[in-house]
């Protein structure tokens, strides 16, 4: 489910397209960095994502609302693209932590779910855990052979896939957007 989740396959044409105008040692070393950190992130969210969101006084509803507008965001970068692409940056410039580690690998699911799966079941931890490390080990396989990828579909392809991501991002951070209001609402008892 987690792997699912993590959606590598999804996340391969944008990863593409934000690393593309990186000299490609650099790429391996950015995806490397940017898998560690989403790794961190989804570990700490596993262990102590409850206490974080009561520390900072947030609730999961708000964890969605905010993910699907800044998913929401970088959809609409991927289908009208600009002079920065994806992320805003200049050509050449790195990504840092995000739009790649948090929210394309840690994303707002990913998050809640860890967080669903780590209240409802709390003795099963270690389960968990091991979950975690085999579904982010298995993205981590298939984001790193990118250039296998790339060679498949080129330029133009590349292109064309991030458009068509673009489209399928833009109904998933809806999605996304409209379930965190709509928990929102059930939970204070207005919907």
């Amino acid at each position: 489910m987690l792997f699912l989740i993590m959606d590598p396959l999804g996340n391969l044409p944008v990863f593409l397209s934000i690393l593309r105008h990186l000299d490609p040692k650099r790429r391996r070393k950015v995806m490397m960095r940017e898998l560690l950190f989403s790794l961190a992130i989804m570990m700490a969210f596993l262990l102590a994502g409850q206490q974080i969101l009561d520390f900072l006084n947030l609730r999961q509803e708000a964890v969605s609302i905010a993910g699907g507008i800044i998913l929401f965001l970088i959809a609409i970068k991927m289908i009208f693209p600009s002079e920065g692409g994806v992320t805003g940056l200049a050509a050449g410039e790195e990504p840092f932590l995000v739009p790649m580690a948090i929210p394309m690998i840690a994303g707002p699911s990913i998050l809640a779910s860890l967080l669903l799966l780590a209240n409802q079941e709390p003795t099963r931890m270690v389960d968990w855990s091991l979950a975690l490390l085999m579904a982010w080990g298995a993205s981590a396989v298939i984001l790193m052979f990118y250039d296998v990828f790339n060679k498949l579909l080129g330029e133009r392809g590349l292109k064309a896939v991030e458009r068509l991501m673009g489209m399928l991002l833009v109904m998933i951070s809806v999605q996304m957007l409209l379930d965190g209001v709509h928990h929102y609402l059930a939970v204070t008892g207005q919907g």
